[in-house]
């Protein structure tokens, strides 16, 4: 993965008012992080917690009342560099009475793309998210799995180097799911650098090379997968034809009794655990957040470790 910046924030902040300009919620508050380009970055948080408003300000959708976001160095007010983003938001406004390649080459035009190019996209693309076999039927007839579908094409039509998708994986069923999420690594595979948004923990922990968890329009985590998932105070030695009689035994033994030594290593939480972790000690600590890369106090969080019970459980299971 490069380590060139594709979005940074600053300070990031937003405040809404009201009709008086008076103050009445702050959506986002002081928003420190980089994207890098190539990686697939996560954006989690539960419903207000500032997702949307984050990737709004980044498009340039809104102003920011304090700090600054870039994105390709430039700042998100030039709308030149719109031409270089895919956006997939949470709810697609398409045509419905257009059918998915007249829709594709509905906005392959408004990227000023030549007829020739479009046609070779166009065709591309809807393979590329399963819809051959309803390419001729109106949107109106899609089901909200399809809708999501078109969607990510549209998305894609203009080659973009950096794709945001919110929701991406809304109404699919598994199948779609993980063909969805196989696209999305592909397309990091093309060097294209993708930003997730969304609720959905299992995809997120999949697919994602870094999350930023927010809450209440602060930044709470921020990281490696699985440096976050990582249960540094519990190591685990996974080992093959190990006899009952060194079950107990420390390392030196288990080589003693002829056991081949696999690894040992720290096992990991799930990003479900660290997810509802991080919001319950947001409530606990509402002033606690995150600038960059480190905790405002200084102290750095850790996954919660599994009980003996649920380490003593089922195999592979934490």
């Amino acid at each position: 993965m490069s380590r060139e910046v594709i979005i940074e924030t600053r300070n990031l902040s937003k405040v809404y008012v009201d009709f008086w300009g008076r103050p009445k919620v702050q959506a986002l508050k002081a928003l420190d992080l980089q994207v890098y380009k190539g990686e697939i970055f996560g954006v989690l948080g539960p419903n207000g917690s500032g997702k949307t408003t984050t990737i709004k300000l980044l498009l340039g959708l809104l102003f920011p009342s304090e700090g600054d976001a870039l994105i390709f160095n430039e700042p998100t007010t030039n709308v030149a560099k719109n031409e270089r983003i895919g956006y997939l938001p949470e709810e697609s406004y398409l045509y419905k009475f257009l059918n998915a390649e007249e829709t594709l080459h509905f906005y392959g035009k408004l990227f000023k793309i030549s007829r020739a190019e479009r046609t070779k996209r166009v065709g591309r693309l809807i393979d590329m998210v399963g819809l051959n076999q309803a390419k001729h039927r109106q949107l109106r007839e899609y089901s909200k799995g399809m809708q999501r579908r078109i969607g990510l094409a549209q998305a894609l039509i203009n080659n973009p180097e950096l794709i945001l998708l919110d929701e991406p994986t809304s109404g699919l069923d598994p199948i779609g799911t993980a063909e969805i999420k196989e696209l999305i690594r592909d397309l990091k595979n093309q060097g294209k650098t993708v930003v997730l948004s969304g609720h959905l923990l299992a995809d997120m922990q999949d697919i994602c090379d870094r999350i930023a968890i927010l809450h209440r329009g602060e930044l709470k985590e921020l990281g490696k997968v699985s440096d976050l998932l990582t249960v540094q105070d519990v190591t685990q030695i996974k080992t093959r034809d190990l006899s009952p009689a060194a079950i107990e035994e420390i390392k030196g033994v288990i080589q003693r009794h002829g056991a081949q030594l696999l690894a040992v290593d720290h096992p990991t939480t799930t990003l479900e655990e660290l997810f509802l972790r991080i919001v319950r000690e947001s409530d606990l600590h509402p002033g606690r957040r995150r600038v960059g890369d480190k905790p405002i106090d200084g102290t750095p969080a850790k996954p919660v470790a599994p009980t003996p019970d649920e380490f003593a459980g089922t195999p592979g299971k934490p």
